[in-house]
């Protein structure tokens, strides 16, 4: 028995169309998760690596068949929706330098545009807690 090719392509397409909604039910949602991050200063010679909460998670995107110039694209990404601020102590930092640095902690997370005031917007970054200095982690 022989399959036209149109007919092979239209029962990937049904195959794929019923198998996509079923497998982003397996993908994480957007929500706050426990993260090791790091924070460093100018001037202050230690990073400082700890636990806090971020957002992290899995929003839906839609890519359309037909793009217009006209059009405008919006996607969706995992980000902050309320947060509390909390403030660390960098060590070492010399006199002059204030040692504090305040990060945003997540307390429930959202899937909207990105805010490059609070989220990392980039297609591909760097690991939460990668420093660009000595590391120091806080107990």
């Amino acid at each position: 028995m022989s399959v036209s090719p149109a007919c092979a392509f239209l029962l990937l397409f049904c195959f794929g169309a019923v198998l996509s909604p079923a497998q982003s039910y397996l993908l994480q949602p957007c929500e706050p998760i426990n993260e090791t991050v790091s924070v460093e200063k100018e001037g202050c010679p230690k990073c400082l690596v700890f636990q806090t909460t971020i957002c992290s998670g899995h929003c839906l995107t839609k890519e359309p068949v037909y793009k217009s110039p006209f059009s405008t694209i919006y996607q969706h990404v995992c980000t902050y929706r309320d947060v509390r601020y909390e403030t660390v102590r960098l060590p070492d930092c010399p006199p002059g330098v204030d040692p504090h640095v305040t990060y945003p902690v997540a307390l429930s997370c959202d899937c909207s545009l990105c805010t490059m005031d609070t989220s990392d917007c980039t297609i591909e970054s760097l690991t939460p807690d990668f420093c660009m200095m000595q590391r120091d982690d806080f107990p």
